[in-house]
């Protein structure tokens, strides 16, 4: 007879009890789990906070720097493309664009196979760059793709090819300067004593000879020569050996398209202001609503948050409720209501971007003072707020490890608790065991004296 079992209803089921007493037993483990389960919740809410404060960083120190861009547009824009930075200077620039930069490309005579071998021995070839010479190996026996490879592998700043025209030598190696302008152009490529003539043949290219020499069968065609750009800023000559070009115009980039002659406008980029502080205020909004939801306490209708009174949260929103209440100084403004960022009810902000736009273009230096200024202006002292928030060992992460501690010896307590059920539960089974066979034992010697005496 099993020890759990019972007989016609006689006796004690040992596994349904012990399992209502390991229920009652387990009690503190499952309080314990819980508590761990809490915390890790906990941990989480926090990891989600952390990030919404990075990005309330980077977009307050977008606000922050782009407070100090400019835009640069030019009137024609197939003619030229531009960007400005901080140092650029306001003003409008004719921009006459006579050449652009060009690379150099050069192709040589038609094989009938880019595999089969060109040479019969080794050759030196020798590039001549912006004055500079560069030899390399050519092997013997080499085909066209060794040809290729070779050249590719010496880092000349030209890259070859191999393209296919369709005639009946279809297979021609083309030579292309990686750089435009003429300082990055090949002047000359020589095959140096003692080279194989299929090489020559093949490679030899010296323009500026005339004849040309040395004289191969089929010499390396120049199908473009490389080109410096040149161009007039207000009039005033100038040449590049790229398209584009930093420098011409304060603070200015410009990338030349065509020849052709437009205008360029710099001027103050409030358009990207508009966007950051549009930017800023939803970072802002998406914290504080966080941060009030998850710290809320539970109601009639809804639970309370994850991090419901939890010190860390209150210190937070109680840091950033000091930031937009303390003016900015060093200027005519003073707080973000004055230029159309005010606080509402909730907490959030709201953004009048009219208003904004104005303060914008009638009193630009001091709404640049009242975010930017190091000692307190408002982008500027959330920028480092957030950064003192969000850095190792900040406020978020030293809460963080008082709960990851939390859960550790938690965790411990479980384990030893897990090891004392272990010893219980093996108690109870021998225990209600033990009884239940000697109450079937009692029923059975009951049942035979009933007998007897009947």
């Amino acid at each position: 007879m099993a020890a759990s079992s019972t007989t016609a209803g006689i006796g004690i089921d040992v596994q349904s009890l012990v399992s209502q007493l390991m229920t009652i037993e387990r009690q503190p483990i499952d309080k314990l789990n819980a508590k761990v389960s809490s915390y890790q919740s906990k941990i989480s809410s926090f990891g989600s906070l952390k990030s919404l404060v990075s990005s309330l960083e980077s977009a307050a120190n977008s606000l922050k720097t782009g407070l100090q861009g400019f835009a640069a547009t030019p009137a024609n824009t197939s003619v030229l493309s531009a960007s400005a930075d901080s140092t650029a200077v306001a003003g409008t620039y004719s921009v006459a664009i006579t050449t652009l930069a060009k690379a150099q490309n050069l192709v040589a005579a038609g094989q009938a196979s880019d595999t089969a071998a060109l040479s019969s021995g080794a050759s030196t070839v020798r590039f001549t760059i912006d004055g500079t010479d560069t030899d390399i190996t050519i092997a013997a026996g080499a085909s066209l793709r060794d040809i290729r490879d070779a050249i590719n592998n010496a880092g000349l700043g030209v890259t070859a090819t191999i393209v296919n025209d369709g005639s009946g030598t279809p297979y021609r190696l083309a030579l292309s300067a990686d750089q435009t302008g003429t300082s990055h152009a090949i002047s000359n490529i020589t095959i140096l004593a003692g080279g194989d003539s299929a090489v020559n043949d093949l490679l030899a290219f010296n323009p500026t000879a005339n004849p040309p020499a040395p004289a191969p069968a089929v010499p390396m065609d120049e199908t473009i020569t490389a080109q410096d750009a040149s161009f007039t800023v207000n009039g005033i000559a100038m040449t590049s050996a790229s398209n584009t070009i930093s420098g011409a115009i304060q603070g200015v980039t410009l990338t030349l398209k065509s020849e052709s002659t437009t205008t360029l406008n710099v001027a103050r980029d409030n358009s990207a202001v508009a966007t950051a502080a549009a930017n800023f205020v939803k970072a802002y909004n998406d914290l504080a609503t966080q941060l009030k939801s998850r710290s809320a306490y539970g109601t009639s209708t809804s639970g309370a948050g994850v991090l419901a009174g939890d010190g860390t949260v209150r210190q937070m929103q109680s840091d950033l409720r000091g930031i937009l209440s303390t003016p900015a100084s060093g200027g005519t403004l003073s707080y973000l209501a004055e230029i159309g960022i005010t606080t509402q009810a909730g907490g959030t902000l709201t953004l009048d971007s009219s208003k904004l736009a104005d303060a914008l273009n009638n009193d630009y230096a001091d709404v640049v003072n009242l975010f930017s200024n190091s000692t307190d202006g408002f982008a500027a002292r959330l920028v480092a707020w957030a950064s003192s928030v969000t850095q190792t060992d900040g406020l978020i992460d030293q809460r963080t490890l008082i709960l990851k501690d939390s859960i550790t010896t938690y965790n411990n307590q479980i384990s030893q608790l897990e090891k004392r059920m272990v010893d219980i539960q093996r108690q109870y089974t021998t225990t209600y065991t033990n009884l239940n066979m000697m109450l079937i034992s009692m029923n059975q010697t009951s049942t035979y004296l009933s007998n007897q005496f009947g």
